[in-house]
C-alpha cells in the first residue's frame, strides 16, 4: 500500500498500460476515488506477476467483452496461477472506440489501422464500410496504438483507441462512436492474493450484485462418453444455476481441455460446496477462482435451474 496525505493507504493496483487504455478506464470510473494507485504493466501476464510477486496489492485484467466474447489470456492465465490469485470483485464498463490520427486527415487516405487484437472485431461494420482498403496492425494495447500512431505522424494511419488517449498523447479524433453496438461492455476482473485478506475493496459500488463463483476443471475423465455431462449433473442435482460454460486447450495434447464455469452462489453456500466437492471425485483438477458479487446492473438469468451456454 502507498499513503495518502491525510494517513490513508491506498491500494497500488496494476493494470494493462501505458496510460489512457480502456482497462485505466475501467479502474478509475471503478474504483473510489483517490482509493487506488494505478500502476501501470506492459502486458495482462505483467499484471498477474505482479500480483503474485507482491509488487502491487490488486490487479485489473479484462475477462470478457459482450461483442468478442471471452479474452483468451485472462482465462488461461487464471487457470496457470493453480489458485495463487482468485477473482476479489467484477467492473463492467461501456466500451466507445474512437478513430484516432496525429492530425486532421481523410479517411481515405488511411492506409493502416492499429489496435489492440480484441478491438477490429468490435467495430468491424466501420472498417469494412469507412477503411475497407486499410490494413489493420496489433499493438499491445489501444493506448500504445494511440501512442505509436501519433509518433510517426505519416498521415496514413489512425488508431482504434479511447478519447482519454487521444488527450493523453495529443492526437485527433477523426470519428468517436465507431463500436459496431452502442452497447458494447467489457468485464473486468479485480484480481487479490489467495489467502490474504486486501481488506474492503476501493469499489464505487463493491458487493451490490448476484454472488456469482467461477472455476475450471479438467481430468482425463473427459475422453470417455457422458463425463463432462455427468460433471455439469452435480450441479443441475442441487438447483444450481451455471451462466456460463467454455473450454479452453490445456496446451498438452490436441484434444485435451479445460472447462471454464460460472455459477450462482457462493463458494461457502451448502449447496455449492457439496457440488464442488461430487465434482472433484470426478476431476483430475478443481480449481476454485474466486466467488464475489457481480458488477450492479449486469443481467442476471432468472430462475435456479439450467445452463446457459456463452
Amino acid at each position: 500500500m502507498s499513503a495518502q496525505a491525510d494517513g490513508a493507504r491506498r491500494a497500488r493496483v496494476a493494470f494493462l498500460g501505458p496510460a489512457g487504455t480502456f482497462s485505466e478506464e475501467a479502474l478509475l470510473t471503478g474504483a473510489v476515488e483517490g482509493a487506488v494507485e494505478p500502476v501501470a504493466v506492459a502486458s495482462i501476464p505483467e499484471a498477474v506477476s505482479a500480483l503474485r510477486e507482491g509488487r502491487v496489492d490488486l490487479a485489473l485484467a479484462p475477462i470478457e467483452n459482450s461483442l468478442e466474447g471471452s479474452i483468451d489470456v485472462t482465462l488461461d492465465l487464471l487457470a496457470e496461477q493453480e489458485g495463487a490469485v482468485r477473482v476479489a470483485a467484477e467492473s463492467v464498463l461501456g466500451v466507445r472506440h474512437c478513430l484516432i490520427a496525429a492530425r486532421e486527415i481523410e479517411l481515405a487516405a488511411i492506409e493502416t489501422v492499429i489496435s489492440h487484437p480484441q478491438v477490429p472485431g468490435q467495430c468491424t461494420r466501420f472498417l469494412r464500410s469507412e477503411l475497407a482498403r486499410a490494413s489493420v496492425q496489433a499493438a499491445s494495447s489501444t493506448a500504445e496504438a494511440v501512442r505509436s500512431v501519433v509518433a510517426a505522424d505519416d498521415g496514413a494511419s489512425a488508431a482504434l483507441g479511447t478519447r482519454l488517449a487521444a488527450e493523453i498523447y495529443g492526437g485527433t479524433v477523426l470519428r468517436e462512436g465507431v463500436e459496431d453496438r452502442e452497447d458494447n461492455q467489457t468485464r473486468f476482473v479485480w484480481l487479490a492474493r489467495t489467502g490474504e485478506d486486501p481488506g474492503p475493496l476501493p469499489l464505487r459500488t463493491g458487493g451490490a450484485g448476484e454472488p456469482r463463483t467461477a472455476i475450471v476443471f479438467w481430468g482425463s475423465g473427459a475422453r470417455h462418453s457422458g463425463w463432462l455431462v455427468r460433471c455439469l449433473g452435480e450441479f443441475a442435482a442441487r438447483d444450481i444455476n451455471l451462466h456460463k460454460i467454455e473450454s479452453r486447450p490445456r496446451r498438452d495434447l490436441v484434444g485435451d481441455y479445460m472447462f471454464f464455469l460460472e455459477l450462482a452462489g457462493d463458494e461457502g453456500e451448502e449447496g455449492v460446496a457439496a457440488a464442488l466437492e461430487g465434482l472433484r471425485a470426478l476431476c483430475e483438477r478443481v480449481l476454485v477462482l474466486g466467488s464475489y458479487r457481480t458488477a450492479p446492473g449486469r443481467a442476471v438469468p432468472d430462475g435456479k435451474a439450467g445452463t446457459a451456454a456463452r
